[in-house]
């Protein structure tokens, strides 16, 4: 099947499975071509194989390790330079469901390395160039537990919270250079994670809050379509999230002072 309508490309890392993988389905579907990034070539040649089967569009891999200075900087190129990019999808990222205590400080640091560098390097190879065609889209998929730190593993919590926020202030930046951010906030979701080694059945979460892969990103595209700047995709009232906004944007005047707020009794 050939869709009749195209969009560009779009670019997704950790495509070889899971979301990475359904948002390259759907959006071959749409009608974007495809340039599909991860570290497992051979899950990337075969879901590439299948995707143009199934959907006929252009579909190229990039086997590359984002957490290797010179694979990140091989995809950053890709981004500079292929002027048919539209879309980049900052999916690629690990997940940490231990305790901090228990949790091996290098496994951390490779977290921040992918989670945190790597989706920002991309973002930024990206953004330019969505602006100077005055056209793009940049995804980048955090987590709950970016507004529900006490969930799961503090590095892990905070590597997302750092996705939010820099979406949030990369859209307001680009406002009206047309270029739209959009960060996605899944929670628990059927994917590889919960079968990693380490993850302990204590730590597995109950299938009643589980959502598959397949309606997380159905309800993130279709957040997307409705010019969401941030999509959580199981919140049942947008007021929810529209009511947290205002609450963080009223204490804003108060943030900054020349002095210490009275109640501390210093300084007055």
């Amino acid at each position: 099947m050939n869709t009749q309508q195209h969009l560009g490309t779009a670019l997704i890392t950790g495509a070889s499975s899971g979301i990475g993988a359904v948002y390259a389905d759907r959006l071959a579907r749409e009608g974007y071509d495809l340039i599909l990034v991860a570290r497992r070539g051979d899950r990337l040649r075969t879901l590439a194989q299948a995707l143009t089967t199934r959907w006929g569009r252009s579909v190229e891999t990039v086997t590359a390790d984002l957490t290797q200075a010179a694979d990140l900087a091989k995809v950053e190129q890709v981004l500079k330079t292929d002027a048919s990019i539209t879309m980049l999808v900052n999916n690629a990222g690990v997940a940490a469901t231990t305790p901090l205590l228990q949790s091996d400080v290098a496994y951390m640091e490779q977290m921040m390395m992918l989670n945190v560098n790597a989706a920002t390097r991309l973002a930024l190879a990206a953004a330019p160039a969505f602006v100077a065609r005055r056209h793009g889209t940049i995804i980048n998929i955090a987590s709950i537990v970016a507004l529900a730190p006490e969930l799961l593993n503090g590095v892990y919590a905070g590597s997302k919270a750092f996705v939010l926020a820099f979406s949030q202030s990369l859209q307001n930046e680009l406002a009206g250079k047309g270029v739209h951010v959009q960060a996605v906030l899944p929670g628990a979701t059927d994917t590889e994670l919960w079968q990693a080694p380490g993850t302990k059945p204590e730590h597995l979460p109950p299938s009643s809050i589980v959502m598959t892969a397949e309606d997380m990103v159905d309800a993130a595209l279709a957040g997307l379509q409705q010019g969401e700047t941030v999509t959580i995709p199981s919140l049942p009232n947008v007021a929810d999230w529209q009511a947290f906004e205002q609450a963080r944007t009223a204490l804003r005047p108060n943030l900054s002072a020349s002095k210490p707020a009275a109640r501390y009794g210093v300084g007055h």
